[in-house]
């Protein structure tokens, strides 16, 4: 790292003002003790301002990252006193798996997941947070794991707490407010501190903080390790799908400021920042777009604003006892001030007349993600299995048109050559050719095949259609290839099938190329 500027310091103080409220609502969006955000927090952020790629990039509890945390967790069927010992190991799984792929210089996987999928997975995630975080809203206490189930609790307005409301609408509506009139001011701290002082001095009876450890348990012997092999698989999904709000956030604003990307550091940098998480007691994090965002507006220059960010967190351990009357409906209303813009309706609407085939992918990525929850990363498997479905369906999407001039006939593919769609291929060409023999007296002299409308030409196809060329060629017909593209010629010139023509060209020649 460069040499710490005063800027730095001011940005570093900014994020902590941020991160330490955002904490203790991230760590219950994951299912774990308030104070567990707070170790997420401090020493990761420390740890990854050595090794980041992106100097404004603030390391820490995320919505997306705890949200599947909460997952893995659900889904190994834990709670209690293991849910802490099973977040550190996630952390642990995560920090090594990021840690390999920098390592070994595979970080060019981040860019594996498409921007449809990535798209519905926010959308369906943020959908997913906010009914999870809706029960804390109205006072309810029973945590609710799906949408049907939020939605169950919402069905009973007579049930609601309208004091726990009125401080969830409050909180949202200074947050959101600050966020776009006053974006330098910690509004997020100034709500907590507030809402804690009003709990306090009106002794405030509804669901609260409680107690809030102060310390770190570093190096915790409290974990079953015997949960690593079933939190193996949660893990692995965690590090590489949860490494998309960290990527985001990096290349925006490594576009803003003009610096090259490296996918590679970046993942040694979350890495070990879930190693430190890990040796802290605390769970999975990532990078985070909001505190991220703060530091590059209030003027970070280098990753020393996320070191001086963790040192704030841990200079203010010992004073977060004091939150213990703040009501956990301002910690849901903070969750939901800070995802619900992923809700992407728009981007969506568009890609819908862009790309109705791109549509579905979302839409269908963004449905799972809901219908799984709080299995969501079910949602990434099902998007991308939809990923492909289209690109397989593109691949078999293929027309061919035929024209007679003379004794030649044009025959113009369009789409994908490869083996599954040369027997398509084979089909039209015995037709035209049984159909000039049986209406025509002349014999066919010479096919011309246009393979202008061919994207790629596989080595299977390529080599059926030299046969075809000998085969002919003992009937005494000549078949002739023209109009090769880029995305074929690799194929065309392995079985020599003839020289290529360019497509400038056939525009200049037009159908006198072939008579």
């Amino acid at each position: 790292m460069t040499h710490p500027h005063q800027a730095d310091v001011v940005a570093g103080l900014s994020v902590a003002m941020l991160a330490i409220p955002q904490a203790l609502a991230y760590a219950q969006l994951a299912g774990l003790p308030a104070e567990r955000g707070l170790a997420a927090a401090a020493l990761p952020s420390i740890a990854a301002a050595m090794f980041v790629a992106t100097p404004q990039l603030q390391t820490g509890p995320v919505a997306l990252t705890s949200l599947l945390t909460f997952g893995a967790l659900h889904g190994a069927g834990l709670s209690g006193s293991g849910l802490v010992g099973a977040a550190t190991i996630l952390a642990l799984i995560v920090g090594v798996t990021r840690l390999l792929v920098g390592l070994l210089r595979l970080g060019s996987i981040a860019w594996l997941i498409s921007e449809p999928v990535l798209l519905g997975f926010t959308t369906g995630a943020a959908v997913v947070i906010i009914a999870s975080q809706s029960t804390k809203l109205i006072g309810s206490t029973t945590p609710s794991g799906s949408v049907v189930d939020a939605l169950g609790q919402l069905a009973t307005p007579t049930q609601w707490s309208l004091s726990a409301l009125a401080f969830a609408v409050v909180v949202f509506v200074v947050v959101v407010g600050a966020r776009r009139s006053v974006p330098r001011l910690p509004a997020v701290l100034i709500v907590v501190l507030a809402s804690t002082s009003v709990s306090w001095a009106l002794n405030w009876q509804g669901p609260r903080v409680g107690k809030v450890e102060s310390g770190l348990a570093l190096f915790s012997t409290e974990v079953d390790w015997g949960l690593t092999t079933s939190l193996l698989v949660p893990g692995v999904v965690i590090a590489l799908v949860g490494f998309a709000e960290p990527a985001s956030v990096a290349r925006l604003l490594a576009v803003q400021d003009r610096r090259r990307w490296n996918a590679n550091r970046e993942f040694v940098g979350q890495g070990v920042a879930n190693l430190a998480a890990a040796s802290a007691g605390g769970f999975p994090v990532g990078g985070s777009f909001s505190r991220s965002m703060l530091a590059h507006s209030v003027g970070a220059r280098s990753a020393w604003s996320g070191a001086f960010a963790g040192v704030a967190v841990l200079a203010a351990l010992p004073m977060v006892g004091l939150l213990a009357p703040l009501p956990t409906a301002v910690l849901g209303a903070i969750v939901v001030a800070a995802v619900w813009k992923l809700i992407d309706i728009t981007a969506i609407w568009q890609l819908l007349h862009q790309s109705r085939p791109q549509a579905l992918v979302a839409i269908g990525t963004a449905v799972a993600t809901v219908v799984f929850a709080p299995r969501v990363e079910r949602g990434i498997f099902v998007g991308v299995g939809l990923s492909l479905a289209v690109h397989l369906w593109r691949e078999l999407r293929f027309d061919v048109t035929a024209e007679e001039v003379g004794t030649l006939i044009v025959v113009r593919p369009v789409g994908v050559l490869w083996f599954v769609s040369v027997p398509r291929l084979q089909g039209t060409l015995d037709r035209v050719v049984d159909g000039h023999r049986s209406s025509n007296e002349s014999e066919i002299t010479q096919i011309t095949l246009d393979l202008a409308g061919v994207g790629r030409l596989d080595y299977t196809a390529a080599a059926v259609l030299s046969r075809w060329r000998d085969e002919l060629s003992a009937d005494g017909v000549t078949l002739r290839f023209t109009g090769i593209r880029p995305g074929a010629e690799r194929a065309a010139e392995i079985h020599d099938l003839g020289s290529i023509v360019t497509l400038e060209h056939q525009r200049e020649q037009g159908i006198h190329e072939y008579v």
